[in-house]
C-alpha cells in the first residue's frame, strides 16, 4: 500500500511504479484534490513448489502406501527436481481440519483425501486460494479449488455408447452397491446421447442371494419358458413328420425365442462377476447372441479366462501401456501396484508443468478448466471437465486370457 501526499515530496510516481511492475494487478482509489490517494497493489499469488500430500493414518493403509510410492516413483522416473513433497497424515476429520488451518496457504497444492467426508472438509478452505486434487469418487464435490482425479464410470459409459451401433438395445444387470447404483443413476442420458436405448434392467444383492431371479427377470426367462411348453403341447398333438421333428428339436431347449436386447452391461467385478457370468447362459442369455459388456473394473487378468466372457468387451486401456510402470514399481517396492497407483504417477507430471511454468493460482485454474487441453498419461489421454478428470478410453475385447484393443 502506498500513501501519496499532495505535498511536494520526492516520491516515485505511481505511473512509473506500475510500468516497472507490469506483472502485478493494481487498483487505484482516487480521492478528491488535497485528500489522500490510496493505491492497493495485489501481486498474483504464484504456486508453491512444495506439495502437501494429505492421507489418512489408520484407514486404507494399503491404498495410501501405494499412492505415496507412486508419487515417489514418478519424481524418480521423470527426473522431476522442482518439487518437494511433504507427507501429512490425519486420524479423523477434526485432525484434518486442524492440519489444513496450518498448511492452507495461498498458492499451495494439496493432494489427497480418499472419502467424500474428508473432501467436504477441504472445500471449506477453497477461499484461501489453494489447489486440491482429491481421490474422492463423489463428483458432487468437484468445484471451486477441488479437482477430482479418480477413475469415473462416466468415462467408461461414454466410450461404450460411442462404440455401440445406433439404435442398439441395451440391458443393464447391476449389483445393489455404490458402484452399481451409480451406474444405474447416470446411464440414461449417456445412452440417449449415444443413440442407444435401455430396454431392460435388473439388480441383485451383493451376496448374490437373488441373482438367479434377477437374471430370469432380465431375460424374461419364465415367459419364454412358458412359450416353449405351449409350443411343445401343440406339436405333441400333431402326427405329421415336420411337427415330430420340430418337437425333437425343441425338447433340449430351456426356453424359446431370443431376449429382446442386443447388449448386456455387467458393471461388477471380483468373485461376483465370476459367479454371475456363467449364470447368464444357464438361464438362456446366450453370449453368442448377446454382446456381454463390462466397464473399467473388468481390467483384471483374473477374468480373461472365464469361458462365458470370451468375446466380451469392456472400456479401458491395454495393459501394455502400463507395463513399464508395473515393472518399475515392482522392482523398487517388491510388490505389484494397485490399479489406481497410476493416478498419482500421471498427476505429478501436471504439477511439475504448473510449477515449471511459474503459474499463478488463477492461471492454474484456467489451465485445468480448459477442456481443450489434453494430457497424455499411462491410462490414456485425459483432461478436466467441470473440475473432474475425464479419460478417453478404448474398447478392449477378451480372448484366450488377454484383452486386446478393438477399435
Amino acid at each position: 500500500m502506498f500513501i501519496v501526499s499532495c505535498a511536494p515530496v520526492n516520491n516515485i510516481s505511481v505511473d512509473n511504479f506500475l510500468k516497472k511492475n507490469s506483472s502485478v494487478e493494481n487498483k487505484q482509489v482516487i480521492l478528491k484534490k488535497d485528500e489522500v490517494k490510496e493505491i492497493n497493489i495485489v501481486e498474483k499469488q504464484k504456486i508453491f513448489n512444495s506439495v502437501e500430500i494429505i492421507l489418512p493414518t489408520n484407514s486404507n493403509k494399503k491404498i495410501t502406501k501405494h499412492l505415496i510410492n507412486s508419487f515417489e516413483l514418478s519424481i524418480y522416473k521423470k527426473e522431476i527436481d522442482n518439487i518437494t513433497l511433504k507427507i501429512n497424515r490425519y486420524e479423523n476429520l477434526h485432525d484434518l481440519e486442524n492440519l489444513l488451518k496450518i498448511t492452507a496457504l495461498p498458492g499451495k497444492i494439496f493432494v489427497g483425501t480418499l472419502t467424500s467426508e474428508a473432501t467436504q472438509v477441504v472445500k471449506k478452505f477453497c477461499k484461501h486460494k489453494i489447489l486440491f486434487f482429491s481421490f474422492s469418487a463423489d463428483k458432487n464435490l468437484a468445484g471451486e479449488c477441488v479437482y477430482l482425479i479418480n477413475f469415473f464410470p462416466e468415462d467408461d459409459l461414454v466410450a461404450l455408447f460411442n462404440f455401440f451401433p445406433i439404435d442398439s438395445r441395451i440391458a443393464l444387470l447391476y449389483p445393489k452397491n455404490y458402484y452399481g447404483n451409480n451406474i444405474n443413476k447416470i446411464i440414461d442420458p449417456i445412452a440417449l446421447k449415444g443413440g442407444s436405448i435401455i430396454i431392460s434392467r435388473a439388480s441383485y444383492k451383493e451376496d448374490l442371494s437373488d441373482a438367479r431371479e434377477a437374471i430370469k427377470e432380465l431375460g424374461k426367462y419364465e415367459l419364454r419358458k412358458f412359450e416353449l411348453e405351449r409350443q411343445k403341447k401343440i406339436l405333441k398333438n400333431k402326427d405329421d413328420e415336420i411337427s415330430k421333428n420340430a418337437l425333437k428339436k425343441i425338447q433340449k431347449f430351456e426356453t424359446i425365442g431370443n431376449v429382446d436386447f442386443t447388449h448386456l452391461i455387467l458393471p461388477d467385478y471380483g468373485i461376483r462377476l465370476l459367479e454371475i457370468a456363467p449364470l447368464l447362459p444357464f438361464y438362456d442369455v446366450d453370449p453368442n447372441k448377446v454382446q456381454f459388456i463390462g466397464t473399467g473394473v473388468w481390467d483384471d487378468e483374473l477374468f480373461f479366462d472365464e469361458p462365458s466372457l470370451q468375446g466380451a468387451i469392456f472400456s479401458g486401456i491395454e495393459k501394455n501401456k502400463r507395463d513399464q510402470f508395473i515393472n518399475d514399481y515392482s522392482n523398487i517396492y517388491q510388490e505389484n501396484p494397485m490399479r489406481t497407483a497410476t493416478i498419482p504417477f500421471d498427476l505429478m507430471g501436471i504439477i511439475s508443468h504448473i510449477i515449471d511454468s511459474n503459474l499463478s493460482v488463477e492461471e492454474t485454474y484456467s489451465l485445468l478448466n480448459d477442456s481443450s487441453i489434453k494430457f497424455d498419461g499411462i491410462d490414456g489421454k485425459f483432461f478436466f471437465k467441470n473440475n473432474s478428470i475425464f479419460r478417453e478410453l478404448d474398447i478392449l475385447q477378451i480372448f484366450d486370457g488377454s484383452a486386446k484393443k478393438l477399435n
